[in-house]
Formats: structure tokens, sequence, C-alpha cells
């Protein structure tokens, strides 16, 4: 029988505010990141460009003080309880940085795929990989060749998950989806309760 492999983004899907603007807030470099989520939001840089100027920017915070901020932050408790229960079958796709949330992950419990760093003495060093979601969704319909795959997020960033995905669900939780993504959605959902009926379903 043919089985539902769920993959959410991280930031305003599982997590109640943007991880790198809350990080960004807490070091006291909230405008600079205004300025780059805006720029970012109007297609003016790309996400590549816009996370390598945030990497600039954040690279001297120490890591262990990034990682309690994440681990801090507040999340999206009746989604989390869902994949907590369903890890096997739930991913995490992000372009967030492994070192920054692997604490965060190993407390979810499931799989997941982000850009990837070097770091040393509690610093990041380089910004070593950049991923692209598409390249997640492709090594899951590699893995799991019996599985359809089903994409959960809310930024342009994550068009590309939802043109490899089978189907994809536009989330509102936080802020407004995007236009694009919305075009490219099967379902629009702007309730944490509305999203948990369907995944029950799923």
């Amino acid at each position: 029988m043919t089985k539902n492999l769920l993959c959410f983004d991280l930031d305003g899907t599982l997590t109640r505010r943007e991880l790198l603007p809350l990080i960004a807030n807490e070091v006291g470099l909230e405008h600079e990141f205004e300025v780059l989520t805006k720029l970012t939001v109007e297609g003016t840089i790309s996400f590549e460009e816009s996370l390598r100027l945030r990497f600039a920017i954040l690279k001297n915070i120490p890591v262990d003080i990034v990682q309690q901020i994440i681990c801090h932050a507040e999340l999206f408790g009746k989604i989390i309880e869902f994949i907590r229960n369903n890890s096997e079958r739930c991913f995490v796709i992000t372009g967030n940085l492994d070192i920054w949330i692997e604490t965060l992950m190993k407390n979810l419990g499931c799989r997941y795929f982000s850009s990837k760093v070097t770091a040393s003495d509690n610093r990041l060093q380089s910004l070593d990989y950049i991923l692209n979601k598409s390249t997640a969704i492709n090594v899951l319909k590699r893995d799991y060749p019996q599985h359809n795959i089903i994409a959960f997020g809310d930024g342009l960033n994550d068009y590309p998950m939802f043109e490899a995905a089978d189907k994809s669900v536009a989330i509102g939780l936080t802020h407004q989806p995007s236009r694009v993504l919305i075009s490219k959605s099967n379902y629009v959902i702007y309730e944490e309760e509305a999203l948990c009926r369907l995944l029950n379903t799923l």
C-alpha cells in the first residue's frame, strides 16, 4: 500500500516566528535583518544570497547562544506532537544551518535536511552547503520509491520543494503564504487545528 511521507518547512511552519529574525532580535541586529527580509520577500535578492549575507552578519555570535535561542523558540505544539508520534514518516526540510538547529531536531526525533556549516571554538567558520529543498525531496523519492511525498511550507524558498513533491500544502499560521506558493498548492491552511485534522487523514 502506498504511504505518505510528510515534509515540513521549519521557520514559520513549525515555529511561531521566523528563526533568523528571532536570533537577530536577541543579539541586537534586528534592523539589518528587517532590511534583508524585505529584500528577500520582494525577490530583490535570492534566498541563497540572503542566507550568505545573514551568515556574514551572525557568524561571530557564539553557536551555543544561537542554539539556546532556537531551543526556546515557541513552536506549534499540536503539529510538533503529531511529528513526534509519526517520526518515521515525517521530515523537516529547512535552509537553516545544521549546527544551529541540531538540538531542536533531536527533540523532534525525525530526520531532517538543512544547510551545512563548518564551526570551531563555538563560532561559525564557513558556509559549506545551502540546501535546495527540491534536492531533499528527490533524495526521499530515491529512498522511498513506493511513497507519495506531501510538502508543507509558507515561503518562496519552499517553491522548489512544492515542485518536486507529489502534493503540497501552503501554510499561513504565522503570515500570509507566498502567492507563488499558493498557486502551486493543493491546499491552503491558516489554522493549526485545521492542519492537524488534515495531517490525521494523510
